[in-house]
This record gives structure tokens, sequence and C-alpha cells, in this order.
């Protein structure tokens, strides 16, 4: 098991799910956590629930630049330095089909899922040193088609993108992304348990995933034990995409 020991770690959406539950383990393993989401309250019972108390938060809105920026910066005055990131924020609309799409929601889910990432690998990049690592977060919704999530499955293979170019042009950081498939968090807790078992009908295992099972596989692509995994989009799906 690593060790997150002397580590900085910036994570986007930690004040619950995949983010609060990566958040968790990293501290668990011994790292310092800055955590940002745009909701505040929800942001201090994460950082009460770490172990530890030199951890941060910030209310942060990934897709204003400014406001991503200023939490690096942040950071950075804090603790000296930012060993590792995740970009877990992100947001899904109500299905409909692409006909019927309106550009505000359009402009909105790439505002977050996609804008958002690209906003935080420039701030982390910049603020990185070699041995660095990040981890965003796609989806498998962005590698195959998903009937009325036009925009979120466009946006996801955005930062599929976004993730693999940036691993290029900075060989001294390792940049890779998770791949989630159907996660069990509070955005989705009173879907309809039919609904449910006809999404995951055409999956091996044929469950959820508990957020804890994606920030496993996050918090290994941190670690020193991938060192030689970069530009990788790592499925954690219950078998979806095979």
């Amino acid at each position: 098991m690593a060790s997150f020991e002397g580590k900085v770690i910036a994570v986007t959406g930690a004040g619950s799910g995949m983010g609060l539950a990566t958040a968790k383990l990293l501290a668990e393993r011994g790292a310092t956590i800055s955590l940002a989401d745009i909701n505040e309250e929800a942001l201090k019972k994460a950082k009460a629930s770490l172990p530890g108390d030199k951890h941060i938060y910030q209310v942060l809105d990934v897709s204003k630049s400014d406001s991503v920026d200023s939490w690096i910066k942040t950071t950075l005055d804090n603790f000296g330095g930012l060993h590792g990131a995740v970009n877990m924020a992100g947001i899904i609309a109500e299905p409909g089909p692409l006909t019927e799409y309106s550009d505000e929601v359009w402009d909105k889910m790439f505002a977050v899922n996609t804008r958002g990432v690209f906003n935080c690998l420039r701030a982390e990049l910049r603020a990185m040193s070699a041995g660095a690592s990040i981890v965003s977060a796609a989806s498998v919704f962005g590698q195959f088609g998903a009937p009325g999530h036009v925009a979120y499955c466009a946006s996801k293979a955005a930062v599929i993108g976004l993730s693999r170019t940036a691993a290029k042009e900075n060989a001294h950081i390792r940049v890779n992304c998770v791949s989630p498939g159907s996660v069990s968090t509070a955005m989705n807790e009173h879907d309809d348990e039919e609904h449910i078992k006809r999404s995951l009908s055409g999956t091996v295992q044929k469950r959820r995933a508990n957020p804890v099972e994606v920030a496993r596989v996050i918090t290994f692509l941190l670690s020193d034990e991938a060192s030689f995994v970069t530009g990788a989009v790592y499925n954690v799906d219950g078998g979806w995409v095979c």
C-alpha cells in the first residue's frame, strides 16, 4: 500500500461521492489535502471527516479560471508545493434527445466537465515539479454513446483528449484518467431499482460501484507504484467497456 506521507494533493469535487472518498483515502495514507468544491457546507463536513488537521478547503467553481488559479495559489502558499491532483468535479443533466437539447444545457455541461478540467490541468501543471501526478474523471460514457446524454458523453470524451495531450506535452508529470461506470452517490441514491437493473444489464458485475472502489484506482495512479503509467484511461466500471 503506497504511502503519501509528506505529499500535498489537490482534489476537486471533494465535498461528496468519489472526490470525498479519494480525499479520505489519501489522507488515511498520510497526504495533506487541499479540498475544493462548489458546496461550502459539504466542504466543511468533508474536511472534518479527514484524519489530520493540516488540510485546507476552498469554495471553487471549476468553470472559472480565476477561481481555479486562486485555489492552486492558496495551496502553494500554504504548503509550498503540489505533488498530485485529482479533478473529480462534474455534473450531468436530465436526459433528453439531441434534437431537443438546448444551448444552455450544452454550454453548462462543457463549462464544468470540460473547461473545468482544462482550467485545473493548466493551473496544476504550472504549479508542479517533476514526479508529480494528475488524475481526472472521464466516464465510460466518454467512450461510447448513451442515448439522452449527448452533452455528458461529449464532455467526458473531451476530458480523455485533454488528459492524453497533457501527458504527451509534460513527460515529467504523469497525467491519467479514471473512467467510472455507474457509482453509488447521493446524486443517484433515489433511482428506481428497475431502472438501475436495466442500465447495468450490459455490465459483467451488474452492480454499482462504491465510491471507494474508484478512489483506490485513483490513489494507485497518483502513487509511485504507477510510475510507468501516463496518458492512460483506467476503466473502473464492473466490466462495462469490455
